[in-house]
């Protein structure tokens, strides 16, 4: 069964962005090519227990087993050493891809305590998008009651578009929740102002 996203995806967005910016070929629209959740553990590293639970709740949020990151270098500031785990990642491409940022926007986000929208800075010179979320238990797969930790995970998605404008129009078709510039505003605007 095809995603409701990528059906979206392929019936709509392809052809509403060929016609914003006057594309020849609608293999020329940006398309989302995989997703990466990245979840670093720190001082928790060292400890198996931990890291077992780090690995089950990504598998739930993402559907997928994760792989465990190692270190590359010892930095003796930041207390590592090379070998030792980092964290914990998993890459989502295909239909498991479509489906997580279906739930991402449209059930996960909208979870997040005083929510004012992703920020725009996340966009890269390539047309990729990354974000960071706080607390990974605003996704429904993860029981609260059996959480040892409330930990944050970084999300990356790798785009085909080659700029910004591109990119910016296929997530926002995609309907994701960006900081709305006039909001934004008017709150820098007001601050002080009783």
């Amino acid at each position: 069964m095809i995603p409701r996203l990528k059906d979206h995806y392929n019936n709509n967005i392809v052809k509403d962005i060929q016609k914003k910016f006057s594309m020849k070929n609608k293999l020329m629209v940006p398309k989302i090519i995989k997703v990466v959740l990245n979840m670093g553990l720190g001082a928790d590293a060292n400890d198996k227990k931990i890291v077992q639970n780090c690995i089950e709740d990504i598998s739930l949020i993402s559907g997928q087993m994760p792989v465990i990151t190692k270190f590359k270098k010892s930095i003796s500031n930041f207390k590592t050493r090379k070998g030792t785990t980092a964290g914990v990642k998993v890459t989502l491409r295909a239909n498991k891809m479509y489906e997580f940022v279906d739930r991402l926007v449209n059930i996960a986000l909208p979870r997040i305590k005083d929510f004012q929208g992703l920020s725009l800075s996340g966009f890269d010179n390539f047309g990729n998008y990354t974000f960071g979320i706080k607390e990974h238990i605003i996704f429904p797969e993860i029981n609260f009651d059996k959480v040892d930790r409330i930990r944050g995970m970084d999300i990356t998605l790798v785009i085909t578009g080659n700029d910004k404008k591109t990119t910016f129009a296929l997530l926002e078709a995609m309907n994701f929740p960006f900081v709305k510039e006039k909001l934004k505003q008017e709150k820098i605007n007001n601050y002080g102002k009783n």
